[in-house]
């Protein structure tokens, strides 16, 4: 029988983060490949003949060739349990990515070499850092045109606020990429492009080899001389609790299309690692090694399976084992209850499994349960994890049903995926759902929901864009809400919490609001 304080500790739960096109989701795969759950990379590019990247299995993302929904996988790995959380690049998604990387211990940097560090990539970063968790960079595309890489490590450590330690160092780059030169052993990984195979082609020679100007070529190996002598000068030391407090990012070259580098890094990466981390509750932190069931519902996804209309929730595991049919607590719910069919994923993929640890990431069926923070626990354990704060949409827009006939559709589409928090929906006081203002992050979000509602729920809508910008939650007991004093293109509306907020067209209107009606307190979020 497998030793629970074992089985934890040989999970590796962490997310990887990119601005789009940086290579994410091609790195994603091929970890998959080096760990046997996939036996072919997928290319992510909407060419109606490629194979589509195994972690994009909406229709849409297909379609496109872009990432917009977070998906989970897991394999095994040279003694290691690893569960990775492929989150969307496309900054319209950042919410669902938000909500990722509270589910992960660690996250994994992509960063294009020839771009540097992107809009997106500061975003995802600032998530990271409010969590402390490590945060590892890995700088892809070596084998097209690169930046300088001390120009890089310097870009990194001004915009994102890290400190930097390379790990290893790129010998050229574009045509001219030959390989890399690993700090710590002070050997040469010398390249030989290979696109798509499970290994790639190397050697592996010392700075000494009397052979090496002819492998990596004579302006190569002066260069390489050269940028030795400098980094062991002038570069970071090695520490390991600065990685693992989030202080200190080890840097890795590579190319993912190519393969080149992605074992070294894969193999680094775990020994650096923490085992899960412990999380925070209001009655304080809970170990994972505690022995006792507990998680937490980070993402719910309806409609995986298209043929049965399900609905999946995601839980992270936070504390001791699951096992298959074991009675829990639905702590905000107040009841308990066994969870149906518990399943491993590998994105759409799933395989009902009888045990998990502390760091994996389950789906069960959810009837309409759950919402996103929710806390499961063993009966008896009283706890309830931090919530996922609900952040402000910037785009909003009324929406009503087209058809008349198909209204129960209509109201089950927009509940369903406005739980999923991949939209937030609003209504004026007293009314009902035959129209509701949805808000998102970004405008893509509309499309991809127009889609789905057509797509997964056989009803189209009407979208009316309308002119707001920014919504606040009313906080504390206002007494009565319709009667504050606000300008007339400032709306009153009310979240399926019930909680009251307020649609203003511009910040002048905040303002004014505040300064006409004494003691109103306004947050841009919600605290979950």
């Amino acid at each position: 029988m497998p030793n629970i304080q074992e089985e934890i500790g040989r999970r590796r739960t962490f997310a990887i983060i990119s601005h789009p096109d940086a290579g994410k989701t091609t790195l994603t795969e091929k970890l998959l490949l080096y760990g046997g759950a996939i036996a072919l990379a997928g290319s992510v590019k909407g060419k109606k003949n490629s194979r589509h990247a195994v972690s994009d299995w909406m229709e849409i993302e297909k379609q496109r060739g872009i990432s917009v929904t977070s998906s989970v996988m897991q394999f095994q790995y040279d003694g290691f349990c690893i569960n990775i959380l492929d989150t969307p690049g496309h900054q319209d998604f950042s919410e669902d990515t938000y909500r990722t990387l509270m589910a992960a211990d660690a996250a994994i940097m992509v960063i294009d070499a020839s771009k540097g560090v992107e809009n997106q990539t500061r975003k995802l970063f600032k998530v990271c850092v409010m969590r402390n968790i490590p945060i590892f960079t890995f700088i892809n595309k070596m084998d097209r045109e690169a930046r300088n890489p001390f120009d890089l490590l310097e870009q990194i450590e001004q915009e994102l606020g890290i400190r930097t330690y390379a790990v290893n160092w790129p010998i050229g780059c574009g045509k001219e990429f030959r390989g890399v030169f690993d700090l710590e052993t002070r050997h040469i990984l010398s390249f030989e492009g290979d696109s798509g195979q499970h290994t790639v082609s190397q050697t592996e020679v010392t700075p000494e080899d009397p052979n090496l100007a002819a492998l990596i070529g004579k302006y190569n190996h002066a260069q390489l001389a050269e940028d030795i002598e400098l980094l062991d000068g002038a570069s970071e030391e090695f520490d390991l609790e600065a990685i693992q407090s989030g202080k200190l990012s080890p840097v890795f070259f590579g190319s993912a299309l190519t393969n080149f580098g992605v074992e070294p890094f894969l193999k680094r990466f775990l020994e650096l690692t923490p085992p899960p981390l412990a999380r925070k509750t209001a009655e304080g932190e809970v170990s994972p090694f505690d022995e006792t069931f507990s998680a937490f519902v980070f993402k719910i996804q309806a409609n995986m399976n298209k043929a049965h209309r399900d609905r999946v929730t995601f839980l992270r595991i936070c504390s001791g084992k699951f096992d298959r049919d074991m009675e829990v607590y639905h702590v905000q719910g107040d009841k308990k209850m066994r969870l149906s069919q518990p399943q491993m994923m590998m994105a759409e993929n799933r395989e009902v499994i009888d045990e998990a640890y502390a760091g994996d990431i389950i789906g069960v069926f959810d009837p309409g349960l759950f919402s996103i923070g929710d806390t499961i626990c063993a009966p008896g354990k009283k706890l309830c994890f931090e919530g996922i704060p609900t952040f402000a949409p910037e785009h909003f827009a009324r929406i009503r049903h087209k058809d008349t006939m198909k209204r129960k559709q209509f109201v089950k589409g927009v509940m369903q995926i406005a739980q999923e928090g991949a939209i937030q929906i609003f209504h004026e006081p007293e009314s009902g759902m035959e129209e509701v203002i949805v808000g998102v992050v970004g405008v893509l979000q509309f499309e991809v929901f127009e889609h789905r509602m057509r797509t997964e729920y056989n009803t189209e809508i009407i979208r009316e864009n309308l002119g707001y910008q920014y919504i606040r939650w009313i906080a504390g007991d206002v007494e009565k809400p319709s009667q504050l004093t606000i300008s007339g293109d400032t709306k009153l509306v009310q979240d399926f919490k019930d909680q009251y907020l307020l649609l203003f067209t511009s910040e002048w209107n905040i303002r004014w609001a505040l300064e006409r009606n004494e003691g109103l307190e306004l947050l841009d979020f919600s605290k979950g």
